[in-house]
């Protein structure tokens, strides 16, 4: 990533990874995309993130945070990180082909 311009750098590192569920690739279909992303990002510099990055004209965000989860291997009893999944609608013409 060392030719990309600073700026976006850092804006792709606020994205972990896209979701590929079964789910997530139905939504797909309808021009919904999944994404797991920082914690820390609100809606709105959600939106920028994405519009910058996949250079998208008009999106619709919805954001859930997904709780702490126990994961028990053998006799020892761990943790799962809490995260945050984000729902982007984005408009009919449009889509991410990074994805496809």
């Amino acid at each position: 990533m060392a030719h990309l311009p600073l700026e976006l750098n850092k804006l792709l590192r606020l994205i972990k990874y896209p979701l590929l569920t079964e789910k997530s690739i139905k939504l797909q279909g309808i021009n919904q995309y999944t994404f797991i992303v920082d914690r820390t990002l609100t809606k709105t510099q959600l939106k920028y993130v994405f519009e910058s990055i996949f250079r998208l004209n008009r999106i619709q965000i919805n954001t859930c945070h997904l709780p702490i989860k126990k994961k028990r291997v053998g006799r020892f009893v761990g943790k799962k990180t809490a995260y945050k999944k984000v729902y982007i609608s984005v408009q009919k013409g449009e889509s991410i082909p990074e994805l496809h």
